[in-house]
């Protein structure tokens, strides 16, 4: 018998081994498109801007007085502000040299303590 021939065996191999290749590599591009958009959006919807503007507003009322905080109508006042502008549920709280500030938007939860020390 004639000995056969199995070289053209090999090169379609070879095709459906670089296809399958080619195909995981085009998933693995288009989820690290996907994550990277994903990121990116959450960085941006991070609210920088409103909790520095309740940083500054809170420590420009803790710099008159520190009983100035606990005023409950400068509390009423900015919870009613950043509720109606932010649409942010925010608070703090002042005990004893320690300031304790919570913002919550729906999205970002955000918690700061900060001790004053001597």
């Amino acid at each position: 018998m004639a000995k056969l021939n199995d070289d053209g065996q090999w090169i379609v191999m070879m095709g459906f081994i670089i296809s399958i290749i080619i195909l995981v590599l085009a998933m693995i591009v288009a989820e690290s498109a996907l994550v990277g958009k994903t990121t990116s959006e959450s960085v941006l919807e991070f609210p920088k801007t409103d909790l520095q503007d309740l940083r500054a507003l809170v420590f420009q009322l803790r710099s008159n007085e520190w009983e100035d905080l606990n005023i409950q109508s400068y509390k009423d006042d900015i919870e009613i502000l950043f509720l109606e502008r932010k649409n942010a549920v925010v608070s703090y709280h002042n005990e004893s040299r320690k300031l304790i500030i919570h913002f919550n938007n729906g999205i970002t939860i955000y918690n700061e303590e900060f001790e004053e020390r001597y």
